[in-house]
């Protein structure tokens, strides 16, 4: 099975938003990745970068700068080290992937929209699929948007102050116990009002996500880009196996 690293496409990750879900993902390529040796793994160009503007800020707030254009620069650098595809572990910063996509000629494995696809293809028209992320993402519109072109409607916390908080409080000093009751709570409120899955939308809380307990089944959105990042660079999956 080992094989020469020339044949596998190389993928340019957009980090550092943040740091621990950039390692995180660079973690679960590797433990889903089938290798016998380093040259079985996915090769790839990492931008770690947590100076990217706050997309909070931006986006919320509306008293911090744009990230855009710092993120175009982090996919031409990347296009330039000699990426074939980006990849993003930052679900909000999927708001300016259209800055990204036109600074380059290679394509982005837009998360957000893997996962709504993913969802989708187990449901109907008319069923709802609840969504944890960050609330700069829900304002804005990103997953109800892409869920409602298969017809979905999505379903958000009623109250995201809570969301918000634990967001914050995961990028300072880790998850706890308490973000863990926090998203299962707000889960199973979720799962109450009809939601048939649930979407872990914000990558700090992919962080805790193997740990949730819900009453209906849990997507993690840095779950569904870790297998575009295996299929799009075709190292094999340990599941092919």
């Amino acid at each position: 099975m080992t094989g020469d690293t020339g044949q596998f496409r190389r993928v340019g990750i957009l980090g550092g938003m943040g740091v621990e879900a950039t390692i995180a993902l660079m973690q679960r390529v590797s433990a889903a990745t089938a290798a016998e040796d380093d040259q079985d793994h996915v090769p790839m160009f990492v931008d770690m970068n947590p100076q990217v503007p706050s997309r909070i800020r931006h986006i919320i707030a509306k008293d911090g700068p744009d990230p855009g254009p710092v993120l175009a620069q982090m996919a031409a650098r990347l296009e330039n080290a000699g990426a074939q595809a980006l990849a993003m572990p930052c679900n909000t910063a999927h708001l300016y992937a259209p800055a990204i996509t036109q600074a380059v000629g290679i394509p982005l494995l837009h998360m957000p929209a893997l996962a709504c696809a993913q969802a989708a293809s187990g449901l109907m028209r008319g069923d709802t699929v609840g969504i944890l992320a960050s609330p700069a993402t829900n304002a804005t519109g990103l997953f109800g948007d892409l869920l409602a072109k298969d017809g979905i409607k999505a379903a958000f916390p009623e109250d995201e102050t809570d969301i918000l908080a634990s967001i914050r409080r995961i990028k300072k000093q880790g998850p706890t116990s308490a973000d863990i009751a926090l998203l299962e709570q707000e889960a199973a409120k979720l799962a109450q009002s009809g939601a048939r899955c649930v979407i872990v939308g914000c990558s700090e809380f992919s962080l805790v996500s193997k740990q949730l307990r819900a009453a209906v089944p849990i997507i993690d959105t840095l779950d569904v880009l870790t297998d575009a990042i295996i299929a799009f660079s075709g190292v094999q999956a340990k599941s092919d196996i």
